[in-house]
Parts: structure tokens; sequence; C-alpha cells
């Protein structure tokens, strides 16, 4: 699903997924039209603008990741401002483009953010991960009744925090793409966390970054 509000924008993103195999199902110009239409049309990812008439492009993303089944977000922006980005992380944006990216890096970002992978436009991945630091290092209540994770799980939580993709974790541990995401859902899960942002927090809360 592509949301944006200006119409010829909005067409060109759409006939570019198109063209490279997608289905599109739906493209709508307005924040609370798309979180009625994903509703309906149930996309597996949505290609999201910052800047939308009504609720605007955050709270879209948030309501979107909230969803069951939760949509994965694509934040295409032209903005690069710093408190844009994070806002839109932790509203649970899977990925964060510029619109100055080029046609293949949007392409790319498309395929993997569709992956489950954390994307971002070179620059901005600095950014977040120093703000997934600065939220581990906020006091937190702690909670003695934590899950226990398996080992294959924890194993998987230490790499996501260390920044690792989903695809390059199934590289390294000899997995498939599939089974690391179904380890990561898991996780999440267990932990009663809703997105990568609150996972990697946890996980360097937990030092598993360091290990």
């Amino acid at each position: 699903m592509v949301v944006d509000d200006h119409p010829m924008w909005r067409d060109a993103v759409a006939r570019d997924l198109a063209e490279a195999g997608y289905e599109v199902v739906a493209t709508v110009g307005e924040g609370r039209a798309a979180v009625r239409v994903a509703a309906a049309a149930r996309p597996q990812l949505a290609v999201v603008d910052l800047q939308l008439p009504d609720i605007g492009g955050v709270e879209v993303t948030r309501r979107l990741a909230a969803a069951d089944p939760p949509v994965r977000v694509l934040v295409l922006s032209a903005s690069g401002e710093q408190q844009d980005v994070l806002d839109a992380v932790k509203a649970g944006a899977t990925g964060y483009l510029l619109k100055s990216a080029g046609r293949a890096e949007f392409l790319d970002a498309v395929r993997r953010a569709g992956d489950g992978d954390a994307v971002f436009t070179p620059g901005l991945a600095g950014l977040v991960l120093g703000e997934y630091r600065r939220l581990a290092a906020a006091p937190r209540p702690q909670d003695d009744d934590t899950p226990r994770l398996t080992e294959r799980e924890t194993e998987v939580l230490r790499l996501v925090a260390k920044g690792l993709t989903y695809r390059q974790i199934a590289e390294r541990l000899v997995l498939s793409h599939r089974t690391v995401q179904n380890h990561v859902q898991n996780t999440l899960r267990k932990l009663q966390l809703h997105n990568r942002v609150e996972l990697v927090r946890y996980a360097i809360e937990k030092g598993l970054d360091q290990e």
C-alpha cells in the first residue's frame, strides 16, 4: 500500500512497485483513510510519507504496526531531520528512506523491509542505533518474571542487538531467513514487546550487544 498526499508522487511510487512485480493493493492520500483501508486490504508492507493532511505519517505508522496482523512500514519522506526519523522508528517503522533515493535503492529497501530487515538511508542507521543505546540507558521498571528464552532465541537476539539484518543472521547461524523471523517473533511475544526498537533496547539493557 502506498500512502502519500501528492497524487503524482503516489502514482509514480505505485507504478515502480507494480513494474517490479509487487501487487499494490491500495493507494491512499490521507492518514485516517490509510488505516481504514489497510484493515480491509491487508497489505504486508506500507510505503508511508510523513507529511499527511490529517493524522500524519508517524501516527499512521503506529496504528499500522499495532494492527492485527501488523503491517510493516517503510517511511519514504523528504525529511532527514533527526526527530522525524526517531519518531517514525519509535512508532514501529521497519525502515526510513529519503525521497532523494534512486529507483533501485527504493526497490531494494522495499524488498528488505518486506523481509523484516531494518532499512535506513545511509547515515541514518548510526543515528537510530545511538537512540537505541540512549533508551537502553534510561531507567526501566524491573520485572522478575521475565520469560526465559531458548539458547537459539538468545543467540538471534544478540545478533539483532549488534545491528545485523535478518538475512545476515541467517547466514551467520546457517538458518533459513524464515526461521530467523520466527525466532524474532517468538521472542517478541515472550517478552511482550511490539517492534524491533523495543527488542534492541531490551537486548542492550541485558548487555547482549557486548557479548
